[in-house]
């Protein structure tokens, strides 16, 4: 793989890598994330579903954005696997998943251990086979939410689910919406809080990357960057549902977000072609779609390998950009 020269001026720099577990819960902000055929390891690779084996999202489950989820740090180092015999040992979460929410008591699950297979399961587009973490997530779930759930984990072995092959052909997703990784800018997210009476934080927006030193929404024009020497492609606009309206503090839901997103960062407004606009539109519930961030696709996640790990402070650099966003 070639090197960015050095004479080269990055674009901006990696500040926050974030991973989610357990999709639509809360997320992990971490140091390093090594790069999987799928996206970052472990990033949405549990999904709770209900009894029709259908994901639950805060769209329809806000109280997920209470979940709080942990992983053992080495969890994030490059090649760590779980072990099942430090699930038997006391007072260590080496193996473990660990699920919080208030009201509730500690939940952990076992990363090594075998599990049952759940058919029948539906992400959006996608179905077919999951693995069953068992009665007690289920429980844990069903307590929490009020309504009968279950936690399940990707099936790899025998499973896969493809990007949209119209944007990026032959890349794979496990539990994500659409894309393996979803990149904002900081300059973006402060420029949005301008125009709020009530600045957000940007877990609003669940990115797996924050840049910051770029200007605001310049990312809406990358096409071809790299980040330290891995090779992303911008491939869509980030098409948001009522996910980010959701406070994730609470769980409670506003409208003053929604109204400015409609109002600066609509298809309209950003004067998107009839082709993006109904592709983007898939997963948005209002009339008229808003964008908020660029979905990524990693050259270097076609194919298996070590050496694979975006940390933060990575230099990013961007090599062709989009005249406009309905480019």
């Amino acid at each position: 793989m070639g090197k960015v020269s050095s004479i080269e001026e990055p674009t901006a720099k990696v500040s926050s890598i974030f991973v989610y577990p357990i999709k639509s819960c809360r997320g992990i902000s971490v140091s390093q994330a090594p790069i999987s055929v799928t996206g970052f390891r472990w990033d949405r690779q549990w999904v709770v579903v209900n009894s029709k084996g259908q994901a639950y999202t805060q769209r329809v489950e806000p109280k997920l954005a209470l979940v709080e989820v942990e992983l053992p740090k080495d969890a994030f180092s490059e090649g760590w696997e779980p072990t099942r015999t430090s699930y038997l040992a006391l007072n260590k979460l080496t193996s473990y998943l660990v699920v919080r929410a208030p009201g509730m008591d500690e939940l952990k699950v076992c990363l090594g251990k075998q599990c049952g297979k759940a058919d029948g399961i539906s992400v959006w587009e996608w179905s077919g086979s999951a693995l069953d973490e068992g009665e007690e997530p289920s429980k844990w779930f069903s307590t929490f939410l009020g309504i009968t759930s279950r936690l399940l984990r990707f099936n790899a072995v025998s499973e896969t689910r493809a990007v949209d092959p119209n944007y990026a052909p032959g890349f794979k997703i496990m539990f994500s919406d659409q894309y393996p990784f979803l990149l904002i800018s900081q300059g973006s997210l402060d420029a949005l809080n301008k125009l709020l009476k009530h600045p957000v934080p940007i877990n609003r927006f669940r990115p797996n990357i924050l840049v910051d030193g770029c200007e605001p929404f310049s990312e809406d024009l990358w096409k071809d960057l790299r980040i330290n020497k891995f090779r992303f492609q911008g491939v869509k606009l980030c098409s948001r549902s009522k996910i980010p309206t959701i406070n994730q503090e609470t769980g409670i839901a506003d409208s003053e977000l929604s109204e400015t997103l409609q109002e600066y960062r609509s298809d309209k407004v950003l004067n998107l072609n009839k082709k993006q606009e109904e592709k983007l539109c898939t997963l948005n519930d209002t009339e008229t779609s808003v964008y908020f961030g660029q979905n990524l696709v990693c050259q270097e996640s076609l194919s298996e390998g070590k050496g694979k790990t975006i940390r933060v402070g990575d230099s990013v650099y961007v090599f062709s950009k989009a005249s406009s966003p309905a480019v």
